[in-house]
């Protein structure tokens, strides 16, 4: 299984940016694809996952009604569009992939799979 987050950049704060996650090497449609973001000194921190099959989502309390995760089942691709960036939106960006279909992935144990990352940094 090969995760490739991509789409990070530099974006001044209200602004917009949507990251995509790329999945090869398995059939994803009984997976739940979460993001994760880390920023310097912290803790990794969940922000969201879909449910692949169902289309079904859920976001952390910090990021909800700015957040939206979305899945194009063609392109086996999760993206993350991301509105309203604030400056404490800056961090790492990772998706990950749980391949049980766990009940509440919010945790980093519940994922097998990870990306390699993408930086987003928003400016005050």
């Amino acid at each position: 299984v090969q995760l490739q987050a991509s789409g990070g950049g530099l974006v001044q704060a209200g602004g917009s940016l949507r990251l995509s996650c790329a999945a090869s090497g398995r059939t994803f449609s009984s997976y739940v694809m979460g993001w994760f973001r880390q920023a310097p000194g912290k803790e990794c921190e969940f922000v969201g996952y879909i449910r692949w099959s169902t289309g079904t989502t859920y976001y952390a309390d910090s990021v909800k009604g700015r957040f939206t995760i979305s899945r194009d089942n063609a392109k086996n691709t999760v993206y993350l569009q991301m509105n309203k960036l604030k400056p404490e939106d800056t961090a790492v960006y990772y998706c990950a992939a749980d391949k049980d279909s766990s009940w509440y992935p919010r945790t980093l144990s519940e994922y097998d799979y990870w990306g390699q990352g993408t930086q987003v940094t928003v400016s005050s």
